[in-house]
Order: structure tokens, then sequence, then C-alpha cells
């Protein structure tokens, strides 16, 4: 019987992240791992085509295979008030999952064996792990490895004090004329009309003067309908941006929770979680693929080093709680999302906010940025918090 050093479930941003990384290592008293990829057969469902947005200091391992990249970010608060920064040595990162798949597929290596299977079940063992898949004719397919990294989304958010729904549509427009600046990316313009409790925003994200991708964008319990998002993209493009003419080349659609749920990244003796399945996502912003990059470099370094290689949560629990209120302050009204998010840009380094969001700002700093929040909602919620306890989610987005 054949045993993988490492088999890794689902083939999005988490999967091929690992199997691009750790195809590249030498495992201690084996040399090169054998690598099994297995991901749903054509026609079964999975994810459309997608955009990853991130910030990195400097140059970074994607660089070569983005679709655009900024130094400059704006904010538009809900009067049209604009703060816009430079936010070198940081950029503003753009990645679509196409070119993002092409790239890892064209370099995983002869040690990457791919299987196109629908995965019913994972047996956890002593010493190795066995996965039960069924091929598109329906056959059956049984690998086994000594370690199994799962990125299959999980089927229900977990427990939690609050959780939201980041829900979002974009579409690529093209205009006739220059009507877009290549050089500056908006990330927030909160002139959108505001639902009673979350908050929404659109943003614009140019590749050309005459190209870019638009989106509009929820924080709240429940997703649009079509034509709920078709009416708040036309009013978003026509009404605030004004653009009169334009085509839509094409869309992009997605679900994110965000929630103060605990994710655990251990499902068994030699059975993991990884990406938005293991705690990758960011709740109070819901960016996942920084969070990612985070998992797969912990777990090389582990396999590296022949210790274990348990993916840790990419966020602080100091972020985590701080997370935690915000969400709670959204989701409860108290607080002013829309003049919270401008407050937030307006008052600070645009640059201090992303190391924030990012994670890797210091006590000190957060304080400072801390500060410019509105100190009663705030409170009041964090005593919520604190006696409230993590409850399952009512319903399915």
């Amino acid at each position: 019987m054949r045993v993988f050093d490492l088999l890794i479930v689902g083939a999005g941003a988490a999967g091929l992240s690992l199997a691009h990384a750790a195809a590249g290592i030498v495992l201690p008293g084996v040399g090169t791992p054998q690598i099994a990829l297995v991901e749903p057969p054509a026609g079964a469902p999975r994810p459309n085509e997608r955009t990853w947005c991130f910030w990195e200091h400097g140059a970074g391992p994607w660089d070569e295979v983005l679709a655009a990249r900024w130094d400059t970010l704006s904010v538009v608060s809900p009067t049209g008030a604009r703060h816009g920064q430079s936010i070198g040595p940081q950029s503003y990162k753009m990645l679509r999952s196409r070119d993002f798949e092409d790239h890892v597929r064209g370099r995983m290596g002869p040690g990457v064996h791919e299987y196109a299977a629908t995965v019913e079940a994972i047996d956890d063992g002593f010493d190795h792990a066995t996965v039960h898949a069924s091929r598109a004719d329906g056959s059956p397919l049984s690998l086994t490895a000594r370690r199994v990294f799962d990125s299959r989304p999980l089927t229900a958010p977990p427990a939690a004090r609050t959780t939201l729904l980041q829900h979002f549509r974009g579409w690529f427009v093209h205009t006739g004329h220059d009507a877009f600046d290549p050089g500056s990316a908006v990330l927030m313009d909160l002139r959108t009309a505001q639902p009673r409790r979350g908050v929404s925003f659109g943003y614009v994200l140019p590749l050309s003067p005459r190209e870019a991708l638009v989106e509009y964008t929820e924080f709240t319990r429940r997703v649009l309908d079509d034509a709920g998002y078709e009416a708040a993209l036309h009013h978003y493009t026509a009404e605030v941006l004004g653009l009169e003419r334009f085509t839509v080349s094409a869309s992009e659609q997605g679900v994110i929770p965000m929630t103060d749920g605990g994710f655990a990244t251990r499902a068994g003796r030699r059975v993991f979680r990884m990406g938005a399945a293991g705690g990758a996502t960011r709740p109070s912003t819901g960016y996942t693929f920084s969070g990612i990059q985070r998992q797969v470099a912990s777990v090389v370094r582990s396999l590296e080093r022949g210790r274990l290689p348990l993916p840790p949560i990419p966020h602080s629990r100091r972020h985590l709680a701080m997370d935690a209120v915000l969400l709670r302050a959204l989701d409860s009204g108290r607080l002013d999302g829309a003049a919270f998010f401008a407050r937030l840009f307006a008052r600070n380094d645009m640059r201090d906010v992303l190391d924030f969001l990012d994670g890797r700002s210091g006590l000190g700093r957060e304080l400072l940025v801390g500060a410019t929040a509105p100190v009663v909602p705030m409170s009041v919620t964090m005593l919520e918090c604190a006696f409230r306890s993590p409850r399952p989610m009512r319903s399915p987005p």
C-alpha cells in the first residue's frame, strides 16, 4: 500500500499554497515529500473565479502573477470627504485565482500527485490517515498519508457570540474614456446606502485608466438576492461614481463568514484544517489570503524540522478579542459602521491601520488607533462580550 507523506484535500488558495511550498522542502529521513492533492472532479460544484487582495511590505512571492498593485489607497466618508495616502513601503496587491492556479500548477513538480475525486470521509489513525473519495464515474478511491491537511470550507460557522456575513458582488467594468487612476485604489467608499445594522461600502480597484473592478459589499447577517446586488451596483456606479457608459466584462460574487467563534486546526491525530476552515480569515475584515500564507509558512517550517505541523491560528488572541467587540457593536446597531470606518482612517496613519488589520501592530500603536473609536458603544459592547456565550448560527446564509 502506498503511503503519501502529505495529502491535501482541496485545491483552493490554502491547498495549492501548501502543495506549492511543501513540494520544495526536504523532510528529515525522507527527502523530497510525496504529496497527494485531491480536488473535486470536473463538473462538481466549485468556487467561481475570484480575486484575492492583500497588502505586504516590499516584494512578495506572488508578485510575478499579480493582476495589479497600488501604493496609494483612499477611503471616502459618507459625506464625500476623501482620505488618501501613500502606504509605502507597503503595497496593496490583487491576485486573480486563475492566474494563481496556473502559476502554482506549473511549478509543483513530480512529487505532487493530483487526483480528481470528491472526498466523502477521512479515517484518522495512529500512524496514518485514509481519505475515502469517489471519482466522477462513481468508482471509489482510497488514499493513505502520514499527514492530511483538509482545506474544505466548513459546512457551518462555529458557535459564536456574533457571526456576520461579508457578502459582495463586483463588476469588471470598461469605460469608453479615462475614468480611473490606476495608481490609486479606493479601499472603502462609504457613500452607499447603509443598513440599519452593520455597514455597506463600495470599492474601486483600477486596472487601467478605463478598466476597474468595482464592488459592492455589506457586513450584515443576511445576503441579498440578485436584484438587490444589481440595484446596489447600478446605484454605486451611476449615482456615486458617476460612470455614465460602461460595459461589464465579468463579475464575481462571494460570502465570507465574519465570526468570533473558535476554530480548531487539529481535526485528529493525523488530520489538520487549514485556510478559512482553520481560522485564517480575519474576523473584522474578511481578508484570508495573507492568513493562509502565514499558516503555510508555519506548517512548512515544522515539517522541515520534523515537528508536529499544526497550522496556527494566524491572528493573536488580542486581535481576535478586539474583532469580537467590533463585530458585536456593528451587529447590535450601537455602532454607526460607516462613521466608524471613516473616522478610523481619517484620524490615523493608514499604514498603522493596515498593520493593525493584518495583525502586525504592537500594543502601543493599537492603543493609539483604538483611542479614535467611540468610547461609549465600544465599552458597553466589551462588557456584553464578556458575559455573552457563543451560540450556533441560527440560519444559513
